[in-house]
């Protein structure tokens, strides 16, 4: 038989090869049952009412009113009064917790 030669078992083991080799590991996250997303908020660390209110005028670019924070079902929250732009005003809530947006 010539060196070359491929035996009837050969194909199916490069296949199976390949795929090893092509696949990628599968992260924690998913084994978990937790998105990306999810992931990012449970690990979020704790924001002081001032970082909510840095955060509030950096991303609407208002003029903030009165910020205070509250306790809303056991969790507290970080509410933010602006002055918008476009001369609206407007109540951000801030999970003090986890920096998300409610």
């Amino acid at each position: 038989m010539h060196p070359a030669t491929f035996q009837p078992g050969w194909p199916r083991l490069l296949l199976c090869l390949c795929l090893c080799l092509w696949a990628a590991p599968v992260p924690a996250l998913a084994l978990a049952g937790l998105s990306l997303a999810q992931a990012e908020t449970t690990q979020a660390a704790p924001v002081t009412l001032d970082e909510a209110v840095a955060q509030v005028q950096a991303r609407t670019g208002g003029r903030v009113l009165s910020a205070e924070t509250l306790e809303e079902e056991g969790q507290r929250v970080h509410r933010i009064r602006v002055l918008l732009p476009d001369q609206r005003v407007r109540d951000i809530r801030v999970e003090a917790a986890t920096g998300q947006w409610l």
